[in-house]
This record gives C-alpha cells, structure tokens and sequence, in this order.
C-alpha cells in the first residue's frame, strides 16, 4: 500500500499512535546463544495512508554500513482501547502477528507485545516465538526484541535507539 504523495490527517482510531509517524535512525546490537554478538545501523519508518493503521518499514545494515543484513515490513494497527496488533513479514520466511498493550506516557508511549503466530516457510529457521517493546520518549524510540528461536527459550536478542529524522 502505498503512502499518499500529499499530507493526509491520520485516521481517528490511530491518532495515540501518530507520534511514531516519520523516519527513525540510529543503530543496536544483537546477540543470540547460538550466534556471535553484531552491532548494526537501522532504519525505521512508520507512514500512514488515512485509513486505521500505520505503515511499517524497517531495514538494518552492518555497522559499517558496507551490506544490508535484515527487513521487515508490515503494518502496526490499533484495534480499541489501548490494545495494538502488529503484523510482519521477514523476507527469511518468517512471517509475525504480535498483539499487545500501548501504555500512553507525558512525552511518549510504551507498546509491549508478545507473538500470538509465527508462520514460517519450509525454508525458514525455527522461531516460535517473538516480543517485541517500543518506547518514544520525544524524538527518540528505543526497542527491544526476545526471539525463541533453533530450540533455544524467549530471550533477549536485540536492542536499538533511534532518533527521529527531520
């Protein structure tokens, strides 16, 4: 779905997720048990088209910024209240749905969600399950991300703080 070439007012049902619109950038790093440690640079940007979700994009490099290493794209939507679903496709044959809670705060927001289905290819490692944690504080958004992955339980994988873009 693409984004409109001319400003469009956010649907009414997303409003509490406006402040994430626009593009984020900053780096992370990830470990695993079953991998070597990596720092890498992102990008993030949510857009929206005027109906009640946000538009998903992220990408991350090495930190050298010399090869691509992951992406996902997808669509963050609100569902009432203060619950959220987020819907992914990884391009390694993962594909994710995530629900969860979006806690609002004085200059920002907190969303915490946990994996409710994790589809995979016949091709795609094992992951079974995902959690996710975003929180906007300003102009910056920092995420965490927990993966059960290749028989190995939910656990910390990467981490990332990302300013927003002017």
């Amino acid at each position: 779905m693409l984004e409109p070439n001319t400003p469009v007012a956010p649907h009414p049902d997303i409003a509490h997720l406006a402040p994430l619109l626009g593009t984020w950038r900053g780096s992370g790093s990830g470990e695993y048990p079953t991998i070597d440690s990596f720092d890498y640079l992102e990008e993030v940007h949510f857009g929206h088209v005027g109906r009640p979700f946000l538009t998903y994009r992220q990408r991350t490099r090495s930190a050298d910024g010399s090869r691509p290493m992951h992406a996902e794209t997808g669509y963050l939507r609100a569902i009432g209240g203060d619950r959220v679903e987020l819907i992914l496709a990884h391009p390694t044959g993962i594909t994710e749905i995530c629900e969860g809670k979006l806690v609002t705060e004085n200059d920002g927001l907190r969303i915490e969600l946990d994996s409710t289905s994790i589809g995979r290819s016949s091709t795609a490692k094992s992951v079974t399950a995902l959690g996710r944690t975003f929180e906007l504080a300003g102009n910056t958004l920092g995420y965490t991300l927990r993966m059960a992955a290749v028989e190995q339980p939910l656990q910390h994988h990467l981490a990332a703080t990302l300013h927003r873009e002017n």
